[in-house]
This record gives C-alpha cells, structure tokens and sequence, in this order.
C-alpha cells in the first residue's frame, strides 16, 4: 500500500516527492541522476489542495463538450 501523501510538510525541499520512496533531496534512490521532483506545494502555493473550482472540466472526446 503506498504512503499517505502528506499535504502540508514542514520541509518540502528536503526530499523528492517523485515516488513512494520519498527520498532525501541529495540522495535520490529511484534517481535518472536529475533534479528532485517538487512537492505540489512547492510548485502552486498553500492552497494547492484545493484547485479543483479552478481546474478546466475535462472535455467528453465523442461530443465535444465539456463535462460537470
């Protein structure tokens, strides 16, 4: 079962959020031997949990049309 994501960590830069690893940022277990992926707080702000009332509702393929 893989671990719970947490939504409001103390330190976010100090580990890759990447996999259920979570390893520490310097020391990257899964690595390609690139950059650490950020955690979404990181990349969107505090409130990054709570976008779904400014995300685009995804388009059905067959109509055209966005779906509620």
């Amino acid at each position: 079962m893989p671990k719970k994501f947490p939504t409001h960590p103390s330190h976010p830069e100090r580990i890759c959020w990447g996999c259920d690893l979570y390893c520490p940022a310097k020391a990257l277990a899964c690595g390609n031997g690139s950059d650490r992926t950020m955690h979404p707080v990181e990349l969107f702000g505090e409130d990054w949990d709570r976008f779904e009332d400014r995300l685009d509702k995804p388009i059905d393929e067959v109509s055209g049309v966005q779906c509620s």
